[in-house]
Formats: structure tokens, C-alpha cells, sequence
């Protein structure tokens, strides 16, 4: 039989905001926001972006955070439960269901690349690239890969962290960790780019990232600008659902939401503005992709002066950035745990991140000793990772956002939000038509 469960609170708005920000600065923060700005236009790109966020990304963010608020409850729960209430189907507690599963999926994999970071780290700091060449640090790459027990043990250590954070609560884990990584996430961003500044490619890196190309906003460019805006803020995965269930009833949901959006946008162009001097003053190629982080930056960092403490210093910039948002993705999971088990917050949590462990093995081992198996022609990682951003999150989002702007109470939802006539008019536009439209066309984009 489940026991009575006493909810966790955030214990500040300010400690929710850093919380809420952390879960949106993830690794794609770091290496695929200001790849995509370089590539897509530059300031060009950031303009439509923005309206992109402004239209789909907070409307959701705020629904998430109220449809949580309302509920107090995991997902799962929360929307079943708000669905009886306001005389809906039980069925839109699925929305909750691919919300939680998909942060469980999503967490298997991502664990992975954070224990990549972790390694990364420690190589860099102990000289482990100097003086190599491209060709050298592709072939340690692949190296890594294909060692399964290597991968393991980083896999193993990032989760281990992940649930050690978790584990403490609310206010002692998420909230406390996200006070500490944050600000060392910032000050870290502005040593690099202070670092950026001295270098002879920094005036190139801010043309890349902020000349107006207006010639590159294809239809293409637009969709990429409307997709990022959805997935850069943790939506459709049910965290924000649980965040919000931590949320008391004095925190202005829209404001915090702008300022959430600030930070996060902020952070990634600080991190162009980091990364993009480092990689001009010393000829590498800006659009590596994905490869940028632990192929072409290593060049650099083992060639340059004083390369071991820089890239020491993006390599923990990384694992903070891949850790806030892992302890997030941790979370809605651990919450049903919780709620529906007898079992504590400390064993919901090691239940919950074990599963998660295990899930994970089959995902890195796609790189190695399971290269060969497939499914539907994908091995383990990629299946894991296209079954949850093409289907599940935009799904869960589109769901979300349709259930707080058709299924809510109106007059509560209008003081909720604190807004006048008219700007509950321009909500009810966005958050009906508008934000739906959006996440649709991103849904359709990526079959």
C-alpha cells in the first residue's frame, strides 16, 4: 500500500529559476545553440528563434508549471486527477505517462554522454591530448568508444552523482545543487570567454554568431529555430510538471518563465562566445557538429598554451551543464516512484536511477559490442533517441498545452496567470492556436 506523502517545496523562487534554468542548459546548450546561430544567419536566426520561444516555448513552459502546481502530484497522477475534476477523460493522464517515461528514456542515454564529459575531463587536466593532431584525437575518440568497459565506468559515475543529488530532496538535492552548479556554470562561461576576447578569432566568432544573414532563413532554418525552441526548455518530458508540483502559489508563473528563457538563451550564446575564438584563432572547422566537443576542441586545447586548464575548465562547464539537467530528467521518475511505492525519497531514487543504469548499458554498448544490433535499423542509442524527440516530447507538449488551454478552468487560469483582458486574450490565442500550430508542424518536421 502506498504511504501518505508530504510534498517537497522549492524553498525560493530564485533557487526554482536556477533549478528550472539547469534543466534547460543541457549539452545542446553548449555545442548545437551557437553551431545552429553560426550556420542559420546569425543575429538573423537568434530574431526568429526568439519569436519562436515567445510563441511555443514559455506558453508551454507556463502550462507545465501550472497543470504541476494544480496537481501537486507525479505527472501521471496530476493529469488524471485535474482531468476528473474539470469533467475530462481520465485518458489524458497518458500525457503524464509519455511525459515520465519519456525523461526515463531520455536520462538512459544522456547519462552516457555525461560520463563522456566526466572522462573528457580528467584526460584533459592530466595532459592527455597534448600535442596531438586531428587524425590523434579522432582515433582516441573512436578508442573510447569502442571500449565498453571505459564507457561503463563513466556511464556508472555520472549516474551515481545524478542519484546522489536526487536522492537529498527537493530543497537539499535539486535546489541546493542547482545554487551551487549554476553560479559556477556562469563563472566558468565567463572565464572562457574572457579567455575568448584575447584570442585573434574572437571578432570572427561574434560575426558568426550575431552578422544579420537574411539570405540563410529558409523554410528549413525556420523549422530548425522552431524545434530548438521546443526542446531547449525541458519540455514534453514531464519535468517541468514536477518542478511546478514543487511550486507554491506567491511565484508568478509568466515573469519566471521570461527570466527562465533569458538565462537559458544567455547562456548558450555566452558559450558560442566561448567556444567559436577558440576554434577560429586555431583554423578548426566551427561546423564539426557534434564532433566539435570531443574531436576539434581537443586539438586546440592540447596545442595551445595553457590549454590543460582551459579545456579542463570547458570539460567541467560540460559535466555541470549535462549534470543539471540529468538530476532534472531524474526527477519526475523518482516522483511516481515515490507516490505510488511505500518506498522513501532516498529509495525511490536508487530504484529509479538503477532502472535507468541498466537502460543505459544497452545504450552505450550500440558503440561497441552491440554495434551490430538493430531495430528498425537503428542500434539501441539512436532508436532511444529518435523514439523520444521525434515522437514522445513534441506528443507530450502538444498535449500539455491543449489541456491547460481548453480543459482549465478559464477565470481560474486567467488569475492564475495574473493578466488583464487583453493579455489573457493574446494568452488564449497563443496558448490555444498558435503554440499547438507550432508544435505540430515541429511533430510533422521530424518524420
Amino acid at each position: 500500500m502506498a504511504k501518505a506523502h508530504t510534498h517537497g517545496q522549492w524553498t525560493s523562487r530564485m533557487g526554482f529559476v536556477l533549478a528550472a534554468t539547469g534543466s534547460a542548459v543541457g549539452l545542446g546548450n553548449i555545442w548545437k545553440f551557437p553551431y545552429m546561430i553560426g550556420q542559420s544567419g546569425g543575429a538573423a536566426f537568434v530574431l526568429v528563434y526568439l519569436l519562436c520561444i515567445a510563441m511555443i516555448g514559455l506558453p508551454i513552459l507556463v502550462a507545465e508549471w501550472m497543470i504541476g502546481r494544480r496537481g501537486q502530484k507525479n505527472p501521471i497522477n496530476t493529469m488524471g486527477e485535474l482531468a476528473k475534476k474539470n469533467g475530462r477523460s481520465g485518458a489524458w493522464a497518458l500525457i503524464g505517462v509519455t511525459g515520465v517515461l519519456g525523461a526515463f528514456l531520455i536520462l538512459s542515454f544522456y547519462s552516457v554522454i555525461g560520463g563522456w564529459a566526466l572522462s573528457y575531463t580528467g584526460d584533459v587536466m592530466t595532459g592527455g591530448f597534448t600535442g596531438m593532431d586531428k587524425d590523434a584525437v579522432a582515433n582516441a575518440f573512436t578508442a573510447f568508444l569502442a571500449n565498453a568497459g571505459s564507457l561503463l565506468t563513466w556511464h556508472t559515475v555520472f549516474m551515481a552523482l545524478t542519484i546522489g543529488v536526487v536522492a537529498m530532496g527537493v530543497a537539499g538535492g535539486l535546489e541546493r545543487a542547482s545554487k551551487l552548479l549554476m553560479p559556477s556554470l556562469g563563472v566558468l562561461l565567463l572565464i572562457l570567454v574572457g579567455y575568448g576576447m584575447t584570442t585573434g578569432g574572437f571578432g570572427q566568432a561574434v560575426a558568426y554568431l550575431f552578422n544579420p544573414d537574411w539570405s540563410k532563413l529558409t523554410g528549413e532554418v525556420v523549422l530548425a529555430a522552431l524545434g530548438h525552441a521546443f526542446f531547449t526548455l525541458s519540455l514534453g518530458m514531464g519535468i517541468m510538471m514536477a518542478y511546478g508540483s514543487y511550486l507554491g502559489e506567491d511565484v508568478n508563473l509568466l515573469r519566471t518563465a521570461r527570466t527562465v528563457v533569458i538565462m537559458d538563451t544567455t547562456i548558450a550564446i555566452a558559450a558560442g562566445l566561448a567556444i567559436f575564438p577558440i576554434v577560429f584563432s586555431n583554423g578548426l572547422d566551427p561546423a564539426a557538429g557534434p564532433g566539435l566537443i570531443f574531436v576539434t576542441l581537443p586539438i586546440a586545447f592540447g596545442n595551445i598554451t595553457g590549454g590543460a586548464i582551459l579545456g579542463t575548465m570547458f570539460f567541467l562547464l560540460l559535466t555541470f551543464a549535462a549534470l543539471t539537467s540529468a538530476i532534472s530528467l531524474l526527477e519526475p521518475v523518482v516522483e511516481l516512484v515515490e507516490e505510488r511505492t511505500p518506498l522513501s525519497r532516498a529509495g525511490a531514487t536508487v530504484v529509479a536511477g538503477i532502472a535507468t543504469w541498466a537502460l543505459g548499458i544497452a545504450a552505450l554498448l550500440s558503440f561497441n559490442l552491440w554495434s551490430d544490433v538493430t531495430i528498425i535499423g537503428l542500434n539501441v542509442f539512436d532508436l532511444l533517441d529518435k523514439l523520444t524527440s521525434k515522437f514522445m516530447l513534441p506528443l507530450t507538449g502538444l498535449g500539455a498545452i491543449l489541456f491547460a488551454a481548453w480543459c482549465l478552468d478559464r477565470d481560474s487560469v486567467r488569475k492564475e496567470l495574473g493578466l488583464g483582458e487583453f493579455g489573457f486574450s493574446v494568452w488564449n490565442l497563443v496558448s490555444r492556436y498558435v503554440a499547438p500550430v507550432g508544435v505540430l508542424i515541429v511533430f510533422v518536421s521530424n518524420l
